[in-house]
């Protein structure tokens, strides 16, 4: 029976993807585990393996098309008992009918996923444990550019090195000799257009949809760190660093863990309240921004939390992150207080319901029993969807987090 390649749906966000480039040609025969060709979704550059044997029959779609719709046949494999009638009466069928058939994808978005990393991943099982986990491809474009690869800590299913883990290797060997600005010739030209990126499409057509799908207000409050402050710099004598954000972070779990209707995402027929307190962390990065997810916050130490941070920016900053580290979450917070940014609004991370926007904290005079003290003040901005967070509510979420924070030694509670 013939076997269509489809375009997978490699994320929740994915609804069209790039055929970057094929690595077969019509006519190939090919066998499992051959990458057939490089897939450009919005988050990284993937591969497409081969999990049947036969002769790549058609190829549907170009090298380089864009916006290719998600399900859509991309590629045919004829099979040693197919006749080219068959390929053919079967590819009318499944073009007019979309019918369901034995391929690399599936209507269901999160059967895409598993499926699309099982097509990744398919020889896992049969690799033995001392041996690197590489894709082909990254094999051969590691060898051509001679790279090392046995240091390099893989993106992949099960830690795996794809092409994305040798290209930003290579990239980061480059931005050490050469300084970025030196290769952007403008001697003829006063501007330069840079083509989007499906990363960044993303990213605006996200944040188009919840700035005109979620009625957002904010609420504004000024939180005394002074005694946070003095925790800190007592943890902070010892081997131990832990930020500011680290505590903002365990701060905005504990609120939500005692203020659980707002720990909740509006959805056409229902609202969900989740049990869980996982809170995104926004993290710029060279395409854009992404908001990595500490998982069960009310859980963790200051020190775990802020190892976990560390560990997720540093991974998000070399596009390694892995599916599950930056899909989900039921809260984020942004801090652009390092910038020296005093205070400003946050758009909603959809799903969620509320964003946290951090600002500056500085020394100012604050009058504390009768008395004139200095005190060092920051400020915090809280974006709510109004479908789901009133006034209230958010007011009420928003004290608890103040309470945290002005009074550190409660989150030890």
């Amino acid at each position: 029976m013939p076997i269509f390649i489809k375009m997978p749906s490699l994320s929740p966000t994915m609804t069209e993807g790039k055929l970057s480039k094929w690595l077969k040609k019509k006519g190939d025969q090919v066998t499992p585990g051959d990458v057939l060709a490089e897939i450009e979704t919005d988050k990284a550059t993937m591969e497409i393996e081969a999990v049947d044997e036969g002769i790549l029959f058609e190829i549907k779609v170009d090298e380089g098309a864009e916006n290719i719709s998600v399900g859509s046949v991309i590629a045919t494999i004829m099979e040693e008992n197919d006749s080219e009638d068959d390929m053919t009466s079967n590819l009318d069928l499944e073009m007019n009918n979309n019918s369901q058939v034995i391929d690399n994808t599936n209507n269901n978005p999160e059967y895409d996923e598993i499926k699309a990393l099982s097509n990744l991943d398919f020889d896992e099982k049969t690799i033995n444990e001392d041996r690197i986990r590489i894709s082909p491809l990254a094999k051969r474009l590691a060898i051509k550019n001679k790279i090392l690869f046995k240091e390099i800590k893989g993106s992949g299913p099960y830690g795996r090195i794809i092409k994305k883990d040798i290209e930003n290797f290579s990239r980061s060997k480059e931005l050490l000799n050469d300084d970025f600005n030196k290769r952007i010739d403008v001697q003829d030209n006063n501007f330069s257009d840079v083509p989007h990126s499906p990363m960044r499409k993303v990213i605006a057509q996200r944040l188009v949809n919840s700035v005109n799908e979620a009625p957002h207000f904010f609420l504004s409050v000024d939180c005394n760190v002074s005694e946070l402050n003095k925790v800190r710099n007592q943890i902070n004598s010892g081997a131990m660093k832990i930020s500011v954000n680290d505590f903002i972070v365990k701060a905005s779990a504990k609120a939500l863990k005692n203020v659980p209707k707002a720990n909740c995402s509006w959805n056409s027929d229902f609202i969900r309240y989740s049990n869980t307190f996982d809170v995104s962390v926004a993290v710029a990065i060279d395409d854009g921004l992404i908001t990595p997810i500490v998982r069960n916050v009310e859980r963790k130490g200051l020190e775990e939390i802020s190892n976990e941070i560390k560990d997720l920016a540093d991974k998000a900053k070399k596009g390694n992150l892995a599916l599950e580290e930056y899909q989900g979450g039921n809260f984020t917070v942004s801090n652009l207080g390092m910038f020296g940014i005093k205070n400003f609004t946050a758009i909603i991370n959809p799903p969620q319901s509320m964003i946290l926007a951090i600002g500056k904290a500085e020394k100012k005079p604050v009058i504390v029993n009768d008395e004139v003290k200095i005190s060092e003040i920051m400020n915090v901005t809280l974006s709510c969807d109004h479908r789901v967070i009133d006034g209230a509510l958010g007011s009420l979420w928003l004290n608890k987090f103040k309470s945290y924070i002005e009074n550190p030694s409660l989150m030890l509670l």
